[in-house]
C-alpha cells in the first residue's frame, strides 16, 4: 500500500512539471540545418573508430582495421573502411593524374580522369579483404572481431569496366597479363591475369556514392572482385599489357603461401569462403535469456548459400537466416535467434558458397597448409562465452 502511494505521488509531481520523460534536448531548438557541411557521427558514437594495428603502425606500412563488431548490415562506411599501405598515402591532384595503358596493345593510351569518367560506368557492391586477415600465428592474441578479421570491408564501387578500356586500346595476340602499378612511393605493382581483366574487374573512382578517399586510392584504383586486396592497386597510374607476370616483390617475396614442405603457393588470388560472428563476439557481454547471434559471411568465388552456427563447440550445427540481398563477392549478413541458459558455451559459424566450398576448421586448414603461411587463413573462428557472460577468443591456447 505504501509503495503504491509513493508511486502515485511521484507520478503526480511529474505530471505537474509537464509530460513524462521530457529530455533536455526537446526543450530547445537543435543545431542549425547545414551546421556541418560534411556529416559526422553522433558524439555518442565516438568509440566506433578504426583499429590501428600494433604490429603494422609505421607510417609507410600502415594497417588499420574496420571495427566489424560495431557495425550492422553489410556496407562499411567510408570513414571506417580498412586500410593497408606499403608507402604511405599520397596526395594526388586528379587534374594532374594520368593513366597509361601500353604494352601488347594496338593503341597505347594516356587517359585523364575526365576521359576515364566519360566511359560507360556501373556500380556494384563487393567486399575487399587483405590476404593476411588474419595472420595464422596471431590468431590467439586477437581480442575482438576487428583484431581477427578487421582487414575486411564492403562497399558500393562505381567505375568503368577494365574490359571496356582495354578494348579501346585493342589487345594484341599474346596478351596474357596486365601489370598494374600504383602512384604511391612504393610503386605498388601486381600482375593480373587477362581473364580477370576481361571479366568483372573495374577501374574505380567512387565508393559508396562519393569519390574515393585518399586512403582508398583517390583518384583511381583498379578493383578485382573476390581477389586478395593487395591486387586492387590504389592510385593507379599504369597498366602494362604483357605475356607474363612481372614477378614483383609483392608476388614473390610477399603474398605467397609457404607450405609445410618448404614450397610456396604463388598467385593464390581468390579469397575463399569465410564467416565470423560479430555479435556476441570478443570483449562483449551476453545476458542470460534471448539473444540474437549475428555475423557476416563472404566468398571470393561468388554468393554465400549457407551459414551454419554451432553453440556447443561444433557438436551440432543449425542454419542461420541469410539477410537479403545476398550478392556475389559481397558480405552477407546472417542471423540466428538463441536463448542462452547461462552455462559456458563455444559459438562459431561456418560458411558455404555457391561452388559448394565449405569453410574449414582451423585444424583441417593447418593440417593441409601448416603454420608458416601469413596469408589466406579462412578457418572457422570460435568465441568462448563464460558463465559470467563475458565473451573472449575461443581458439585453443597456443
Amino acid at each position: 500500500m505504501a509503495a503504491g502511494l509513493a508511486a502515485e505521488t511521484a507520478l503526480s509531481e511529474e505530471a505537474a512539471n509537464g509530460p513524462p520523460n521530457v529530455p533536455e534536448w526537446m526543450k530547445a531548438p537543435g543545431a542549425d540545418t547545414g551546421a556541418q557541411p560534411y556529416g559526422t557521427p553522433s558524439p555518442f558514437e565516438k568509440h566506433v573508430v578504426k583499429n590501428v594495428s600494433k604490429s603494422l603502425k609505421q607510417y609507410t606500412s600502415a594497417s588499420v582495421r574496420t571495427p566489424l563488431q560495431e557495425l550492422d548490415g553489410i556496407i562499411t562506411p567510408n570513414g571506417l573502411f580498412y586500410e593497408r599501405h606499403h608507402g604511405g598515402v599520397p596526395e594526388i591532384d586528379p587534374a594532374q593524374h594520368r593513366l597509361m595503358i601500353h604494352g601488347l596493345v594496338e593503341r597505347p593510351l594516356i587517359l585523364t580522369m575526365e576521359e576515364i569518367r566519360r566511359f560507360p560506368s556501373e556500380s556494384h557492391v563487393y567486399f575487399l579483404e587483405c590476404s593476411g586477415n588474419p595472420d595464422f600465428k596471431a590468431i590467439h592474441a586477437g581480442k575482438t572481431a576487428s583484431d581477427l578479421v578487421g582487414l575486411l570491408s564492403c562497399a558500393e564501387w562505381t567505375g568503368v569496366r577494365l574490359k571496356t578500356v582495354l578494348e579501346e586500346a585493342g589487345l594484341k595476340p599474346g596478351a596474357k597479363w596486365v601489370v598494374a602499378e600504383g602512384a604511391d612511393s612504393a610503386g605498388m605493382t601486381r600482375s593480373i591475369p587477362i581473364e580477370k581483366c576481361l571479366d568483372d574487374a573495374l577501374l574505380v573512382y567512387s565508393q559508396n556514392g562519393e569519390r574515393l578517399r585518399p586512403q582508398q586510392g583517390y583518384p583511381l584504383r583498379v578493383f578485382l572482385p573476390g581477389f586478395e586486396g593487395n591486387m586492387s592497386v590504389k592510385w593507379l597510374r599504369r597498366l602494362n599489357v604483357t605475356d607474363e607476370p612481372a614477378y614483383s616483390r609483392e608476388e614473390t617475396a610477399k603474398y605467397t603461401d609457404l607450405m609445410p614442405d618448404g614450397t610456396a603457393r604463388q598467385f593464390t588470388f581468390v579469397m575463399e569462403a569465410k564467416s565470423i560472428i560479430t555479435r556476441p563476439s570478443g570483449t562483449q557481454r551476453v545476458e542470460r535469456g534471448f539473444n540474437e547471434i549475428t555475423g557476416i559471411a563472404w566468398s571470393g568465388r561468388g554468393k554465400i548459400t549457407r551459414v551454419e552456427v554451432s553453440v556447443d563447440d561444433g557438436k551440432s550445427w543449425q542454419d542461420a537466416g541469410l539477410q537479403a540481398p545476398v550478392l556475389g563477392k559481397a558480405l552477407t549478413r546472417f542471423r540466428l535467434p538463441w536463448t542462452w541458459n547461462g552455462e559456458p558455451a563455444l559459438i562459431q559459424s561456418r560458411a558455404t558458397d555457391e561452388t559448394g566450398y565449405v569453410q574449414p576448421t582451423f585444424e583441417a586448414l593447418t593440417k593441409a597448409r601448416g603454420m608458416n603461411s601469413f596469408y589466406h587463413d579462412n578457418a572457422v573462428i570460435p568465441w568462448r562465452i563464460a558463465a559470467s557472460g563475458e565473451v573472449s577468443n575461443g581458439y585453443p591456447k597456443a
